[in-house]
């Protein structure tokens, strides 16, 4: 089975799952008219809500690259986690809205015990399938299943809290401790989609992957043939599950075509090995120059002009460094 229909089939099963723990969560509320139990109901509303946007994204992310979308669909897994950080936060914000209301209304809420046992039990299935959620979106790097894992798990911890400032209202019976549980978890509700939003936001806007950058430099640095002289000007792009990279690679200068082609490819397949085969490179040869000699690693080269000293270590600001920085200061 491809990645792509595992990704599918576990949002699938979050979905039901959400489906499920919403209907619990409204009937508790509906039991004990509790405004700190309507938060957890509320943001029910939203994951069962994302799950299917995340659901179709994972389905459009699947297609293959075309004609319009040469690098795929998966950037969609990036707008759909957008759209539920952004729900996330404006559930947040009713909330606390709602919690205000009650501070100057408070109502003591009706049968809290049975409302603390259904709130308890829905915190703790959303604790295991955030864990699976999260556990499969790392697998196959998905960052849609992540987020969506991530937020199950942020609601759980918040249920927790919750489950206690019940069972205190339930002991103490002050009808405002239930305005302030509302206050509270409005805010980490919102904060979580906060977060959910600077994270997505940044792959939109191609920020630089500092994870998959090091993997790569490890994965250059460990493999390094005596031909790849440098190796810069080092860029990666996130596509769902798929990585495109393009780069620069300094190569003797007197090779032909055909040995420039495979030393090409070797460094090709050395970093797409590292990524499970997910990975697309595109990579442009450079012919070396007499200031490279010094670090040069080609044992055997019958044009050299300098004594070898030592090889150039392989460094991340040395990978990613663009031309047009290398010629700004006097590499090029």
């Amino acid at each position: 089975m491809n990645p792509e229909t595992i990704k599918q089939r576990v949002q699938t099963r979050m979905v039901v799952v959400s489906v499920v723990l919403m209907a619990g969560k409204f009937l508790a509320f509906f039991l004990t008219a509790s405004v700190g139990i309507l938060t957890d109901a509320m943001e029910s509303i939203v994951n069962v809500t994302a799950g299917f946007i995340t659901l179709y994204s994972l389905r459009l992310a699947a297609k293959p690259k075309d004609a319009g979308h040469p690098f795929g669909h998966g950037k969609v897994e990036l707008i759909s986690a957008s759209i539920e950080g952004l729900m996330i936060l404006v559930a947040g914000a009713l909330i606390v809205i709602e919690g205000v209301k009650r501070l100057f209304d408070p109502q003591m809420p009706q049968q809290l015990d049975v409302g603390i046992i259904v709130v308890a039990a829905a915190g703790a299935v959303n604790w295991i399938a955030g864990w699976y959620s999260i556990r499969m979106g790392r697998r196959y790097e998905s960052v849609a299943l992540v987020a969506g894992g991530r937020h199950l798990q942020s609601d759980t911890w918040s249920t927790v809290g919750l489950v206690a400032g019940l069972i205190l209202l339930y002991i103490t019976q002050i009808p405002w401790i239930d305005s302030l549980l509302a206050l509270i978890f409005g805010a980490i509700i919102g904060i979580t989609g906060i977060q959910i939003l600077r994270k997505t936001i940044g792959g939109l806007m191609d920020k630089a992957d500092q994870q998959v950058l090091e993997q790569i430099l490890r994965t250059v640095d460990a493999h390094r043939r005596p031909e790849w002289i440098d190796v810069h000007n080092l860029k990666a792009l996130r596509y769902g599950s798929m990585l495109y990279v393009d780069c620069d690679l300094t190569l003797p200068w007197y090779y032909n075509i055909a040995q420039g082609h495979d030393a090409c490819d070797a460094l090709k397949h050395t970093m797409q090995d590292a990524f499970d085969g997910r990975l697309q490179t595109l990579i442009h040869s450079d012919a070396c120059g007499e200031k490279h000699c010094a670090h040069c690693l080609v044992s055997d080269c019958p044009h050299r002009r300098a004594p070898f000293a030592a090889a150039q270590p392989l460094t991340l600001a040395e990978l990613t460094k663009s031309d047009e920085t290398r010629t700004a200061e006097g590499e090029e």
